[in-house]
Parts: structure tokens; C-alpha cells; sequence
């Protein structure tokens, strides 16, 4: 299976990167390990997640989607296969959260007692921490490199200006991944300058609401459609504007293409200049086995074109 480098930190990833979001929520335990057993056996190897996965539900407090992942990690016996991707930075408590030096140093060690493992291969500013320089969470960074607990470093949610001067830090690590919000829906904030500086400086790029919470993949096309699932009520905005006319694109692609919406929607990124990889979360090996066939879809120019002119 191909791999392609994620920007210059040494790490290279199958083009699907599998989200940890969904890991003891909408998926227990034991599907979430049949889960993760499907996507390393279908060639993936890139598996994301956070620390404050998942506080927002009713008595969760956080590490819930990490303690899931571990337990796979240490019924599977084998590391050195997977690259593992975690973030710090969002609340966890009114007192856990942000950039500072003591909380990534303690925070990553809780992350790695929950994933049972001895180091993060890819680990995420989850978003920025305007009270701070950028130089303060790039030190605590430094520390992890060096003592061998982080492997490469990342940014998420970060405005351009922002990921700039961290890369302008001279001695520091750098941030060698972004993660942003990006999709067919969701364009305006990544292109206009994000992309640019990625494409220059050589960073990495996995993007995050790959199929818009579920709207791409045409599961959801009318108001009466919001209640199949736990998280429907998070695509109401794009049952207007655009969004019909994206699905009917998406629609003709893959009829085109003998594909599914989810799949073109996948493709579609997969093909943008810069992107590494889009990431996906499935709540079955049904659901995963499809995001998967988004590899192998070759698009045409002129699908492409479609895409672009609809979603645009």
C-alpha cells in the first residue's frame, strides 16, 4: 500500500487516516478494536485521537477514546506498525487546559499511561493558546523529543499568521503536521492561507471533518434524516446553501465512478495539493471497508472540476 510522507518529520501514512472520535461512544470497546483489527489489516496504519476525547458526554471526563485505543494497542502486542496521533490543549477541566509548559508535560504523560504505550508518534497543539508566545509549548515539545516520549509534533486549529511565527521559532521544533477543518463544505479558511504556507514550508496535512460530521456521504439530505444518528443535528446548517448542490455533484461522481458519495467526497481531498491524508471515523467494519475504497477511486479532471464548481 502506498504511503505518503507526512511533511518532514520522517512518519509516512496510508492516504485514510481512521478517527478516534467515535471509540467507546458510538462504538463500544469491542467494536472499536474489530474496528482498528479492519483498518490495519485494509493497509491503514494512522490512527488519531485526543485527551479531552470524550468530555462531552454525561460521565466522561476525558482519555475515555485513548484508554480504547490502549487497550487494542496491548491486546494487538505490536507498536512499531501504527502511527499514533493525540492532541493536548482543549478543556478538560476548568483547571486542564491550554499550552503551557506543566500541562503538556503532564498531560502527556496521562496519554501515554492511557494508550499503553511508550511514545506518540505524531502529538497536536489541539488548538491555540493566545496567552502565550508560541515558543512556550514548543519548549515543553522539546523536552518530549528529546526524552523520546514524542516522535513529531503538530498543529490543529491554528490561524496562518499564528503557525507561521512557531515555524519562525529558531532551535525549536517545529510543528511538522497540521490539522484543520476542511472539506468540500468547508474550504474558505484552509485555502486562502493555510494551504499556501503549508505547501511552502513542506507541512503535512491530515484534515478533520472529512465527510462534515456524516452530511457527505448523503446520509442526510432532509430535516426528517437529523435523527438516524447521535450526530445529526451537527449537519442541520448544510441541509441549505451549497450543501444540496454539493450532494448532487458528489451524487453524479460516483455514479460515475460505481463509488459512494463518501468515497468521492474522501477522493476529492485525497486529490488537493498538500493534503496527506483526510481523516475518517467508521462505527462498523461496514462503514470502514467503504471509507477505505476512497483510495483506489482515480477521479477525472472533469470530476474534479465538478466538485470544485459545486462546492466553491
Amino acid at each position: 500500500m502506498t504511503r505518503r510522507a507526512l511533511g518532514r518529520s520522517g512518519l509516512a501514512i496510508h492516504p485514510l487516516v481512521l478517527g478516534g472520535n467515535v471509540f467507546g461512544w458510538t462504538a463500544d470497546e469491542a467494536r472499536s478494536h474489530a474496528i482498528l483489527d479492519a483498518f490495519v489489516a485494509g493497509g491503514g496504519n494512522c490512527i488519531d485521537t485526543a485527551d479531552v476525547y470524550s468530555v462531552w458526554i454525561p460521565g466522561h471526563h476525558g482519555g475515555e477514546y485513548e484508554t480504547v485505543i490502549g487497550s487494542w494497542l496491548a491486546r494487538r502486542g505490536r507498536r512499531d506498525d501504527v502511527v499514533l496521533a493525540t492532541k493536548v490543549g482543549m478543556q478538560m477541566a476548568p483547571d486542564r487546559k491550554g499550552l503551557s509548559r506543566a500541562h503538556i508535560l503532564r498531560s502527556a504523560e496521562e496519554s501515554l499511561r492511557r494508550l499503553q504505550t511508550d511514545y506518540i508518534d505524531l502529538y497536536f497543539s489541539h488548538q491555540d493558546d493566545g496567552t502565550l508566545g508560541v515558543e512556550e509549548p514548543l519548549r515543553a515539545y522539546e523536552q518530549l523529543v528529546r526524552d523520546g516520549k514524542v516522535r513529531a509534533i503538530g498543529a490543529s486549529n491554528f490561524g496562518a499568521a499564528r503557525l507561521r511565527d512557531a515555524l519562525h521559532a529558531i532551535g525549536l521544533p517545529r510543528y511538522e503536521v497540521l490539522q484543520p477543518h476542511y472539506n468540500l463544505l468547508e474550504r474558505a479558511d484552509f485555502e486562502s492561507e493555510l494551504q499556501p504556507l503549508c505547501l511552502a514550508e513542506g507541512i503535512g496535512v491530515v484534515c478533520y471533518f472529512a465527510l462534515a460530521s456524516g452530511y457527505l456521504t448523503g446520509k442526510y439530505r432532509s430535516a426528517a434524516d437529523l435523527a438516524q444518528s447521535a450526530r445529526g443535528m451537527g449537519v442541520k446548517r448544510y441541509l441549505s446553501g451549497k450543501g444540496p448542490a454539493v450532494l448532487q455533484a458528489l451524487d453524479t461522481v460516483a455514479a460515475d465512478l460505481r463509488a459512494t458519495p463518501a468515497q468521492v467526497a474522501l477522493a476529492w481531498l485525497m486529490a488537493q495539493p498538500g493534503v496527506t491524508a483526510p481523516i475518517a471515523s467508521a462505527t462498523s467494519t461496514q462503514q470502514l471497508q467503504e471509507l477505505l475504497g476512497a483510495v483506489t477511486l482515480q477521479p477525472s479532471a472533469a470530476h474534479l472540476a465538478l466538485l470544485d464548481s459545486a462546492s466553491k
